[in-house]
Formats: structure tokens, sequence, C-alpha cells
């Protein structure tokens, strides 16, 4: 069978091209699983022109224009999104892979377009959705604190640098291209009720496959096991800089339990304090009521940097306004640590309340500062509940199983359209 991906990364290639970034390590564990099984290749967006290559067995195809700088520029400085002429670069790399399947990675890029274009059937995967998180999108946050531009001494990076309101005016036009591609969209994979129920509302009774993804193969590899709470409460979160990533929460819960005279400390990983949200945050509660001596930032981690970290940690929290499944849930529930989390998206599909974890509503502090004290008060139930979710994670990102049900949705979807 050979497979053709459209994707916002490069996957495995990152090691190839010596690109390698943090994150996104969930789609380069898929390719390295997946590529022994089918005739696999990869299309991508790529800053540098470059001809197409083979690394490991999985042949890639880098997307870029011949004036990619300019264009980037371009279009950071006017808000622009992907121009729809790429349409004719991604039907090249079709006609040169002649593929069984094409399957597009995401629901808001523009390699849809070419779902009209082909006879070929086209697969779309829901990793999040910009219609959703647009409308969620100052859920913590007062649109008023979106629009402040941090402070570069270079001219140029302090042009390109959005703010969140630029961000947010991007994801408007980012939405009507999505609506577009999830009208013509035919198969959609999936993997939380949120997202199969939101495929029901924007497609045409597009046919929905339950996928699960894989993780990045350490967490497979580590187990948790900090089985007491010290003289301080260690808490993690991993988040990244977002103004729906709910960090303003996770700010307000600090002060609530600074109130409750709880010595603790916090990790925030994937943030570094100078960073945009951090100084959005500060603005909207004002320098009193940032907790900022309890906040460890920790910036971008590699990924065995942050199992150690989450290791350390008693209690991992996440406090988003809205996701789909997040793979830093995952990736703290299949590691065993205690988990709470916010009620949003697709989180319930993963954390199941009072079984494997806690959820409690987004946006609100005192639940959540009352989860963390009942955990504290009850930690060995907690840990109980770590486990379960860590026999449950272990199941649900089952390399295995993730691989062969995935072969036999993309022979389901042969099969469907070549019986039409």
């Amino acid at each position: 069978m050979k497979v053709l991906w459209f994707s916002n990364t490069p996957a495995n290639s990152e090691y190839y091209l010596n690109n390698k970034t943090i994150g996104g390590g969930w789609l380069q564990s898929l390719d390295r699983a997946i590529q022994n099984e089918i005739d696999l290749h990869v299309a991508f967006y790529y800053p540098k022109a470059s001809k197409s290559f083979k690394y490991k067995n999985t042949t890639y195809y880098p997307i870029a224009h011949k004036n990619w700088k300019f264009n980037s520029i371009k279009n950071s400085i006017f808000n622009l999104i992907e121009n729809e002429t790429d349409t004719e670069l991604f039907l090249e790399i079709i006609n040169e892979v002649k593929p069984d399947i094409i399957h597009i990675h995401g629901t808001e890029n523009p390699f849809a377009s070419i779902i009209t274009k082909v006879n070929i059937p086209v697969a779309v995967s829901i990793q999040g959705n910009i219609t959703v998180y647009r409308h969620k999108f100052f859920s913590g946050i007062e649109q008023k604190f979106s629009k402040e531009k941090p402070f570069s001494i270079n001219l140029l990076r302090y042009v390109l640098k959005k703010t969140f309101f630029q961000s947010y005016l991007l994801m408007k036009k980012m939405e009507k291209r999505e609506l577009n591609n999830l009208l013509n969209t035919k198969y959609i994979l999936g993997r939380t009720d949120w997202d199969r129920r939101i495929a029901k509302t924007l497609t045409k009774n597009a046919m929905y496959f339950h996928s699960d993804e894989m993780l990045r193969d350490v967490f497979y590899e580590k187990k948790w096991n900090n089985s007491t709470i010290g003289n301080k409460l260690i808490l993690h979160s991993t988040t990244g800089n977002n103004f729906y990533k709910g960090f303003e929460t996770i700010c307000q819960v600090a002060q609530i339990l600074k109130n409750k005279n709880i010595p603790f400390s916090w990790q925030i990983a994937g943030l570094t304090k100078n960073d945009s949200i951090v100084q959005a945050v500060k603005l909207k509660l004002g320098l009193k009521k940032f907790p900022e001596n309890e906040l460890i930032f920790l910036g971008k981690l590699e990924e065995k940097q942050l199992v150690e970290k989450l290791c350390e940690a008693n209690i991992f929290i996440m406090a988003s306004h809205i996701e789909n499944s997040p793979n830093n849930l995952c990736e703290a529930m299949i590691l065993g640590i205690p988990c709470i989390a916010t009620f949003s998206g697709g989180t319930s599909s993963l954390l199941i309340d009072k079984e494997n974890g806690l959820l409690v509503q987004d946006g609100d502090p005192w639940s959540m500062a009352g989860a963390i004290m009942e955990t504290m008060e009850n930690y060995q139930n907690a840990i109980s509940m770590g486990l379960i979710a860590r026999q449950k994670a272990l199941k649900r990102h089952d390399k295995n199983l993730i691989i062969n049900g995935l072969i036999s949705i993309y022979n389901s979807i042969i099969t469907e359209k070549t019986d039409i």
C-alpha cells in the first residue's frame, strides 16, 4: 500500500535535515513505527528549497517557494495565510507519488485544497479545530490584553513578532479555510468524543474513524514513582506561549494556594518568564497577584529532560480552556503521575473524573485549587488513580494497535472508494 501524508511537520526527517525541534514528536514516532508496514511518503512545508529524499524507509517531499524568505516576512507583516496557488505544488507531488490513499494531518492547513481535484481517496485527521479554538480564544484573558507587543531591540524581530490579537485575526482567516476543507472532506480520523461530535456538525456526513495517537518513545520507557509529598508540594504543567492554554488559571490557582499557606513550587515546562503570555498575565493580574516566586519557568525541554521533571513532581496540572487530546496530558497519564485537568474539548475521553484523575471546569481556579488540596489530603488514592491512568494510557497508545488500526482504516477507505 502506497500512502502519502501531508503534514505540518517534517515528521522523522527532522533528524535527516538536522532540524530536530522540540514538540510534534508523536508524528515522528508514528512515521518510524509504520514505515516498515507501508510504502510511506511525507510532504511538508520547508523554508529552504530541497529535493525529495529517502530517509530510513520513508520518502520525503519538502515544499518550498522560490522566494520563501520574502514570502515569510510578507506573510508575517500582513498576517497572511499560505497562498492557495500552493495547490499546484501539492498536485505535482501527488502525480509523482501516485499513492493509493492520501492522509492529511490537520484540518486547518491548505493541503485539503486537493480533495476536490483528485480521484484518490483523501482522509483528514482532526488534530485541533481552529473554529472552536477561536471561539474559546478569550475565555481566560480579556481581549484588551492581547494587543501588547513585547519590546525588542532587534527591529526585524520586533516587526515579525505577532501580538496575540494578530494571531486571533489570523485564526479567523484559517477558520474560513478550515470550514471549507471540512465540507469537502469525506473521511475523518479522530480520537475523542469532542472531535467526533464536531465532525458531525462541520462535515457533510463524512465517515468517521477512531485512530489514537502514538506518543514519543521515551514516555513508554519511564514510570513515575514519587509516592510521597515532601516539605514542599511540586506541581508540574507543560504548556505553551498561547492565549487559551490557561496560564492565567495556573497563576490564579497558585495565588489561592499561597493564601492557604501551602508550601509549593510549580514547574512550568514550555515557557520562559519573558514569553508574551507571561507578560500578558502579569498585566491582567497585576504584579501583586502574580505568584512569580512560586513559578519555575523551565523553557522548552528535550523529551528526556521533560520526563525527568515530570517524575520529580507530585501532581500534573492541565489548565487549558480548549484541547482535543492534549499530548501533555497523555504523556503525564502514561507515566502514572496523578493528574488534574480541565473539562475542555476532548479531555473527558482521556481522563475520567475520580477514576483515573480529577476533572474541573476550565477557567475555575477555586475548583482547581480545591482539587489540588483534595489530592494532597488523600495522596494514596491519587496514586492509585495514576496507576489506572497509566494502564489505560498504555493500551490507548499501544504502538501495534495504532499501526494495525491505521492500516485497517486505510484499507477500509480504499475499498469504500473503489466500491462507489
